[in-house]
């Protein structure tokens, strides 16, 4: 049977999603855990493959995988519980004849989260000159491919104290989003006007826009128009997501300590 895995992880803790000789990434994870169970002996008889590569730190809350086994029983009860903690699957399908992770997708959308994102308002008005089709030379590391993409749908949201930037296309280019989002950031802090993002997608040979930091990014979800039956967290990864959140709510509020009082003087000296 060729099943579809959708799942979700951390991405700082890997050296990518894609798998390397000796590194630990997503890819490297997710298969050792399939031979751990027997699913399957070698990756490629089995067909294994994922919608696409993520760049070292970047998140995924719906990657989705799929491949060949005879033993769709067990991946589907068993998997979360031999995947690393950071690594937990969300949901599966029975995948449907010619189905490719890759190819397959109808569209993917991606979130850019901004921890000090200022004028969210511009950016959201900004956000919008990237709908439809573009040459993204100037957002993106284009190689030898087609520097053409169409975006669906972009916005950018105030969510607490974050501001968010989602952003869905049929396909994107290697660091697109993270590109777009320098952009964006760079409206917010009023260093660049709205108009300039138009200005660029018809300069194709103007220097490229800086990638955003890896971390902030969230592969948020791959449409397919197939249907997946949800799968419950195992133990150790509601752990590890319990633990992340404490974590971060606590540098939160060490950060506001530390922070100076803006409402007062700056003491000289100090």
């Amino acid at each position: 049977m060729n099943l579809a895995f959708r799942f979700a992880y951390f991405g700082d803790r890997f050296f990518g999603s894609q798998m390397q000789p000796d590194l630990r990434t997503v890819e490297g994870e997710f298969i050792e855990a399939c031979r751990n169970l027997g699913l399957f002996d070698g990756w490629r008889e089995a067909n294994f493959a994922t919608a696409g590569r993520t760049d070292r730190g970047v998140h995924a809350r719906a990657q989705v995988c799929s491949f060949l086994t005879d033993k769709p029983d067990r991946a589907i009860e068993a998997l979360n519980r031999v995947l690393p903690a950071d690594i937990w699957c969300t949901g599966w399908a029975e995948a449907p004849e010619g189905f490719h992770p890759r190819y397959s997708a109808v569209s993917r959308t991606y979130r850019y989260y901004f921890s000090a994102p200022g004028d969210v308002a511009a950016m959201d008005e900004a956000a919008q000159e990237f709908l439809g089709r573009h040459d993204f030379s100037v957002f993106a590391r284009v190689g030898d491919r087609n520097p053409e993409r169409r975006i669906l749908a972009s916005r950018v949201f105030a969510d607490g104290r974050f501001a968010v930037f989602e952003v869905t296309g049929e396909s994107f280019l290697w660091n697109m989003v993270r590109c777009m989002a320098t952009m964006l950031e760079g409206v917010g802090r009023g260093e660049a006007e709205t108009g300039e993002i138009t200005r660029l997608l018809t300069r194709p040979t103007d220097p490229r826009v800086a990638a955003a930091p890896p971390e902030g990014l969230i592969l948020w979800n791959i449409d397919y128009g197939v249907p997946f039956t949800p799968l419950p967290i195992d133990g150790k990864s509601s752990r590890h997501l319990a633990d992340r959140y404490r974590y971060h709510v606590l540098m939160a509020e060490i950060s506001a300590h530390l922070a100076p009082d803006r409402r007062q003087p700056d003491t000289p000296g100090i």
